[in-house]
C-alpha cells in the first residue's frame, strides 16, 4: 500500500459522511445499516485501489470511521449530502465510473439494510443517482 494524497483520503472521508447520509435520511440510523456499511467496506472498497491513510491503514476505513463519527454526533443527513455534492463538483476526477457504481450499490445496500427504503431514502437515494450521473 502506499500513502494517499490529501483528495484521496478527503474522498473516503466524504464517502463517509453519505453514506451516513442515506442511514440518517429518516432520522434514525440503525445497527444494520452500520453493519451494512462495514460488511460493504471490508467486501469491496478495500479491494477498490491500494491507498493508505497516516496510519498505515486502508484508507477505505475513514468510510467507518466518519460514519461512526457522525452517527455518535447525530450530524444533519442533508448537510452531509450537501458536502458530497460539494466535494464531487470540486474533484470530479476521484469519481471514477467504478467508484461511482460501488457508491450506488453501497448506499442501496444501506437503504435497504432495516426494512427495506422508506420515503426519506428512497428521496435521498433519488438525488444521488441524479448526482452520480452528471
Amino acid at each position: 500500500m502506499r500513502e494517499v494524497p490529501k483528495p484521496e483520503i478527503e474522498f473516503y472521508q466524504i464517502i463517509g459522511k453519505l453514506f451516513y447520509a442515506v442511514a440518517a435520511a429518516d432520522k434514525v440510523v440503525r445497527k444494520s445499516e452500520y453493519e451494512a456499511l462495514i460488511d460493504i467496506v471490508n467486501s469491496h472498497w478495500i479491494k477498490l485501489d491500494d491507498y493508505e491513510d497516516e496510519f498505515h491503514s486502508d484508507a477505505a476505513y475513514q468510510i467507518e470511521i466518519v460514519f461512526g463519527w457522525l452517527d455518535y454526533n447525530s450530524l444533519d443527513a442533508d448537510a452531509c449530502f450537501k458536502d458530497f455534492k460539494y466535494f464531487k463538483k470540486e474533484h470530479p476526477s476521484l469519481f471514477s465510473l467504478k467508484r461511482k457504481k460501488l457508491i450506488w450499490i453501497t448506499a442501496n445496500a444501506i437503504a435497504d439494510a432495516f426494512s427495506g427504503k422508506n420515503k426519506s431514502e428512497l428521496i435521498l437515494l433519488t438525488r444521488l443517482k441524479l448526482e452520480l450521473e452528471q
